[in-house]
């Protein structure tokens, strides 16, 4: 498994500005929680989705810097005790 951290730079109030990913071996999200601008938050895993929020339908690209090469994102990898801890917050409440 791997953890990524997206921060989305951009005015739309109905999309996240910060996105919390698990991603699996084949680059697919199987865990992820989305962070509104005003607060609100969405989550996925499975077949369950909270909020606005859906896995992918694609995979994840496989290097950072193809995201990164966009100004509006800025994506680094997390450690999953970092992921666990937003999972928590926001899932296991």
């Amino acid at each position: 498994m791997e953890f990524i951290y997206l921060e989305w730079f951009h005015n739309f109030p109905d999309e996240p500005i910060k996105i919390f990913s698990e991603i699996d071996k084949d680059r697919y999200e199987t865990r992820k929680v989305e962070i509104f601008r005003d607060g609100t938050y969405g989550y996925a895993y499975l077949n369950i989705e909270f909020g606005k929020t859906g896995l992918g339908k694609i995979p994840f690209p496989e290097n950072l810097d193809e995201i990164n090469s966009d100004t509006q994102f800025k994506a680094i990898e997390i450690t999953k005790q970092e992921f666990e801890e937003v999972w928590k917050k926001f899932v296991n409440q």
